[in-house]
């Protein structure tokens, strides 16, 4: 299966303002694309790319003074099977885990694990360990936060969301790998495309979305705590602690986002 991607961003910026992108697809699934999703920009401005310690793409640029406008269409190559389940993962001791899985068993900027192992360990203590266990946790976040893209904020935290009851799914995610960490199961953030493929219409306006892996059974597996159901089409674009590491854009100046728009669709 062939799914079409890709996004239009306008910025609008009252000096020249260098910013980092990571709207590429992941370094790792780079060779499933059929067309790359090459970036391109209007006004044309120099680009330099390199790979962060996570392997995600970065894309340096300075935008001029004025109206920049961002684009990348690509086409990426898909199995077409629903995210892979396996309810017999089991979890790994603590003492067993490789060394570079241990930096996403730690709190991070969003997901403060010392604020929420106590509720952690008092409502999943109980849950068999590995795979029920993080399903578990999936339950109880998709159940217990309300979906609402008026009651977040960016600086919206794990234990705010707890708190609240509501976010978007980035904020689901953070709640859920903050619980995972706390259970000592390794979690770390993703971002990417992810296709309406296999669900009926009316389909609601595309947008980059926010899933977490967890490592069981010497492997990463996929978790979307927000749909709660496996899915489709499902592209990596960025891999990291929690959304602090993977921002959409850095900009180290004053600009507004005038324009966001989010393709990915069967082609």
């Amino acid at each position: 299966m062939q799914i079409q991607i890709g996004f239009t961003l306008i910025y609008e910026c009252p000096q020249p303002t260098p910013m980092i992108l990571m709207l590429s697809v992941h370094s790792s699934r780079s060779h499933d694309m059929v067309v790359p999703d090459e970036l391109k920009s209007n006004p044309s401005v120099p680009f330099r790319n390199y790979i962060d310690n996570f392997g995600n793409w970065c894309t340096r640029l300075v935008a001029p003074a004025g109206e920049l406008v961002l684009t990348a269409d690509g086409v990426f190559s898909d199995s077409g099977e629903i995210d892979p389940q396996t309810p017999a993962a089991q979890q790994h001791p603590v003492q067993d885990l490789p060394d570079d899985v241990l930096t996403y068993l730690t709190g991070s900027r969003y997901c403060e694990t010392d604020l929420l192992s106590e509720t952690a360990w008092q409502l999943f203590g109980g849950t068999p360990a590995g795979w029920y266990r993080v399903q578990a946790i999936c339950d109880f976040v998709h159940d217990h936060i309300r979906f609402d893209y008026q009651r977040t904020r960016p600086t919206m935290t794990a234990k705010d969301v707890y708190s609240e009851r509501t976010g978007v799914c980035r904020d689901f995610t953070h709640l859920a790998i903050a619980f995972c960490r706390c259970l000592n199961i390794p979690a770390r953030y993703c971002s990417g495309y992810l296709s309406d493929v296999g669900l009926p219409p009316p389909y609601p306006p595309q947008d980059f979305a926010a899933w977490f892996e967890v490592y069981l059974n010497g492997s990463w597996h996929t978790f979307d705590v927000r749909n709660n159901s496996p899915r489709r089409g499902r592209i990596l674009m960025t891999r990291g602690r929690d959304a602090g590491d993977v921002p959409l854009s850095t900009t180290f100046g004053p600009n507004t986002l005038k324009l966001f728009e989010v393709r990915c669709e069967p082609y």
